[in-house]
């Protein structure tokens, strides 16, 4: 198929170019951007995209799939949808399922279901998989602003790539190390258990065993004896709301502790999670040093702080707590200068039954694949605070270089015939087009978020993958 979408916005944060242009797509290639292009095949799919945004696909570093083991979670084949939804064309599911991800069959069966769910996809076979949404909403639609001239019927939208972080150690227990040169050879994106750790003695020794297998490795530096049993950042409304607190220290020694192995190993590190301002100052003393690190937080740290939790919503438990005001301003302070070099989702879907308890009680953790974009640029770029190219470059480029990847720039030449063809990894979304989360508005099984019940701003249209 052949689509012209006219004088859309397109952002390219490989070449930090930000224009207004009519880009050809055809064959899965981009054939050709300009500021007008008439010279078109007579079956051109011809789409008024003004408004809307095209920019490279997302990638989201590390998220929580409940498949397999927590199938009432989450499968799947749900989970790549809910991502396809929300603008994701690559997506890496962390190891703690049950079973964990710890050895090579279950990352091959995990592979090959995301491979054939994507081919069926592709081909289209509907009979053969359950493709629509699991609560039986209806079927999303194209937008009225983006869609073809000419209305045909659509084909279901692309599933993203799944990626597979292998388990660091088996069951994710912090103890034995697994077969890392087996899990990379099986092709897993990168090393991580997704956990704390409180062995630094087998953290260096892991350092020392992944270096020369040239692939991602991340932690999560958190302090279990200083986190305790508390549910809330340090501060004044840990006091004011009576819930147990937890110090920026829990995090900051870990960090710091986890950089002077990093001295000492010179293997490259990832830091997930990061939610202190104390952290932020941290990695950037470390990088200034030439540390190999790279680090990110999520989209709700950059989002809510404390404040946030007066309404005891048990969607706001998360682990790491949300900051203080002062922790948000420098986390999107560092996001922007690269300090902080990707906005993870971490997606974490729960069953009703598990979130409907006390605030304490519930698991840590929220849904985030379908919301994230919206709400990111609702709140970032509409109210300046970010540019559109800081915050797409944060979800996309920059989370694939984390994982030592590459994501195709846009080719932004005028003239189309200096732009060589490249497949299409395309994200289109209009910012401006409302919606209310609703379950049945939702591909997630889960429905764990705040934000449930609002109206939003903001929604994705289309993805090529």
């Amino acid at each position: 198929m052949t689509e012209l979408l006219q004088q859309v916005r397109v952002i390219d944060p490989v070449s930090r170019t930000d224009q207004i242009a009519d880009v050809l797509i055809a064959d899965g290639e981009i054939r050709a951007i300009a500021k007008h292009i008439s010279d078109i095949s007579p079956d051109t799919q011809i789409r008024d995209c003004r408004g809307l945004v095209l920019g490279p696909g997302l990638v989201d570093l590390y998220s929580h799939s409940g498949e397999p083991g927590y199938e009432e979670r989450e499968t799947l084949l749900s989970f790549l949808q809910a991502a396809a939804a929300g603008g994701f064309t690559r997506v890496s599911i962390l190891p703690d399922t049950s079973p964990s991800i710890d050895n090579l069959a279950l990352v091959a069966q995990l592979q090959n279901k995301g491979g054939e769910m994507r081919r069926m996809r592709e081909m289209g076979e509907k009979e053969k998989i359950n493709l629509s949404p699991p609560a039986s909403p209806a079927p999303r639609q194209l937008l009225q602003r983006g869609e073809p001239a000419q209305r045909t019927a659509s084909p279901a939208p692309p599933l993203p790539q799944l990626q597979v972080w292998g388990a660091i150690t088996l069951d994710v227990a912090g103890k034995q190390m697994t077969e890392f040169a087996d899990l990379a050879n099986a092709g897993v994106v990168g090393f991580s258990d997704g956990l704390p750790w409180d062995n630094l003695a087998l953290v260096r020794r892991v350092l020392e065993y992944l270096q020369p297998l040239d692939k991602p490795v991340a932690f999560w530096p958190s302090d279990r004896l200083l986190t305790a049993n508390g549910v809330i950042r340090e501060g004044s409304e840990a006091i004011r709301l009576g819930l147990p607190p937890i110090p920026a220290s829990a995090e900051t020694t870990a960090i710091a502790a986890l950089l002077e192995l990093v001295a000492g190993t010179t293997t490259p590190v990832h830091i997930m999670r990061v939610s202190t301002a104390r952290s932020v100052e941290l990695i950037a003393s470390a990088k200034a040093a030439g540390l190999p690190i790279t680090a990110s937080t999520t989209w709700m740290h950059l989002l809510l702080d404390t404040k946030a939790v007066r309404s005891y919503h048990t969607s706001l438990h998360l682990d790491p707590p949300l900051g203080n005001p002062s922790d948000v301003a420098e986390l999107r302070a560092g996001v922007r200068a690269g300090i902080v070099d990707a906005i993870a989702i971490d997606h974490a879907p729960y069953t009703y039954e598990e979130k409907v308890q006390a605030f304490a009680e519930a698991p840590p953790g929220a849904i985030g694949l379908e919301l994230a974009l919206p709400l990111l640029w609702q709140y970032l770029v509409e109210t300046g605070e970010f540019t559109a190219l800081e915050l797409w470059g944060a979800l996309s480029t920059r989370p694939a270089e984390c994982l030592g990847q590459k994501v195709s720039a846009i080719a932004t030449q005028v003239n189309a015939s200096n732009a060589p063809d490249q497949r299409a990894e395309l994200t289109l979304f209009d910012p401006q087009q409302t919606w209310k989360v609703e379950r049945k508005n939702l591909y997630t099984l889960a429905s764990n978020t705040p934000w449930l019940g609002q109206q939003l701003k903001g929604r994705v249209v289309q993805t090529w993958c």
